[in-house]
């Protein structure tokens, strides 16, 4: 019977954060259940309830802020994250853990550094969105709770925030890095963002490259989890091999590989196929899409096919996964001719004219059912304007990085009032190693 009291209760105060009786009384069952770090967080959640029912103030009722000053000033004399400020955070951490099930903090998902390190050596990355006084204690119980063995290094990472979207080439916040020490279990914590932590923040160097490298595989790995859906929609089966989806025009469902793409193949594709199989048989939407779960202060990236949207009303096309702007760019349009509507990308060609300086440009991507495509341009001055018959125009770079990082098969959105008005470039662009041709010189495209 506990146990069936303890399921209701997790369950109800998921849907009903705010009530702190709730959050009390399950601080009470993980207490005859001896999990103190577990009811300690229910109990600081309950606030003025547990106080009443306990006639004291909770001992950790500090606000985490609070902690993280204080120890910031003990230590400012000396190295900043020695062993007292690990033992300050790591507490901290285990305070401010969600009390339930590991699914309820989500972290992105991990991605070697490099295609030889071991699963020993992995690196976590946690995003959280928005800061709050509970985030820097939940990511980091988030990275060091990952049960017999926790990664070698962790970061908690915080996107540019637009209005709904989050931007991924944004001004990226990291919050804090977590470097295990030996083989063993403890973490030497610093903390990189002065606006989250009330501090002198350590030096960050180390803490953005390794994000950026970690953000390239990611890049990589939307795009071929992309691919391999893309292509069990079309074909109705999944690709045994990397091989399948880089094929020559008209199969080309991505437009090249990585070494490291083609190193995670199979254990992508295997998440893939059990994320199709669990939601097909709760009745879920596409394989494979999901993100974090709001209010758990840790989110992980959604794992949506990557898509594009256009906005015809900023000049703008994006592609996005869930509420994640991946790539922004300006475009030329057509005005009232440009269609409004959902589309697919139905065909992807490299020099649609038979050159790369024609008037398409050197890539193009049909609309399904249309005449429409978006394409390069030889008019660069027409981008921001409505000098089109209705296609989507883009500048030479920007469509042939588009070209590679989204597969065939791809959703097409038109519509009016949909992105933030400026984008943000990405530091470097993304490229496939071409394996094919993707010409069609049987072919005379007139797109309008």
């Amino acid at each position: 019977m506990e146990h069936e009291d303890m399921s209701y209760l997790k369950r109800y105060v998921q849907n009903h954060p705010d009530n702190q009786m709730a959050w009390y009384l399950l601080g009470k069952q993980y207490m005859l259940e001896d999990k103190e770090a577990k009811a300690n967080y229910c109990f600081l959640q309950a606030g003025s309830i547990y106080e009443a029912y306990e006639r004291k103030r909770h001992p950790l009722a500090k606000e985490p802020k609070q902690l993280i000053a204080e120890w910031n000033r003990k230590r400012q004399m000396k190295r900043l994250f020695g062993r007292a400020a690990l033992i300050a955070l790591l507490v901290l951490g285990i305070m401010t853990l969600n009390p339930f099930s590991g699914d309820n903090v989500e972290q992105a998902d991990l991605l070697p550094m490099a295609a030889s390190e071991s699963s020993d050596n992995r690196m976590e990355v946690v995003f959280v969105k928005p800061t709050t006084d509970l985030a820097l204690g939940r990511a980091l119980g988030a990275i060091i709770e990952q049960g017999a063995k926790p990664p070698a290094y962790g970061l908690a990472v915080m996107l540019e925030q637009q209005g709904n979207w989050r931007k991924w080439t944004g001004a990226t916040r990291v919050l804090f890095s977590a470097n295990r020490q030996g083989s063993g279990e403890a973490f030497d914590v610093g903390l990189h963002d002065a606006l989250t932590c009330d501090c002198q923040p350590a030096d960050a160097t180390e803490a953005y490259q390794k994000f950026n490298q970690w953000s390239e595989a990611q890049e990589q790995r939307w795009t071929l989890r992309s691919g391999i859906m893309q292509y069990h929609e079309m074909f109705k089966r999944w690709p045994a091999k990397l091989e399948d989806m880089v094929r020559p025009y008209p199969n080309n469902v991505l437009a090249g590989e990585t070494s490291y793409m083609r190193t995670i193949f199979g254990g992508l594709l295997k998440e893939v196929k059990a994320a199709a199989q669990a939601e097909g048989s709760t009745g879920g939407g596409k394989a494979g899409s999901k993100s974090g779960k709001a209010g758990t202060g840790a989110d992980a990236l959604p794992e949506h096919p990557l898509s594009i949207l256009v906005d015809t009303a900023n000049y703008r096309l994006a592609v996005v996964s869930g509420d994640v702007i991946v790539r922004s760019y300006p475009v030329g349009l057509g005005g009232e001719k440009t269609p409004d509507g959902s589309f697919y990308i139905s065909e992807k060609v490299k020099n649609p004219n038979g050159r790369d300086d024609g008037e398409f440009g050197s890539r193009g991507m049909t609309l399904s059912g249309t005449r429409y495509a978006i394409h390069g341009t030889n008019e660069p001055d027409s981008i921001g304007k409505d000098e089109s018959l209705g296609c989507v125009r883009m500048l030479q770079e920007d469509v042939e990085e588009l070209y590679d990082l989204v597969p065939l098969g791809t959703k097409v959105t038109i519509k009016n009032g949909a992105l933030p008005e400026s984008g943000s470039p990405a530091a470097k662009r993304f490229q496939l190693q071409p394996m094919q041709d993707e010409t069609n010189p049987a072919v005379i495209y007139r797109w309008l």
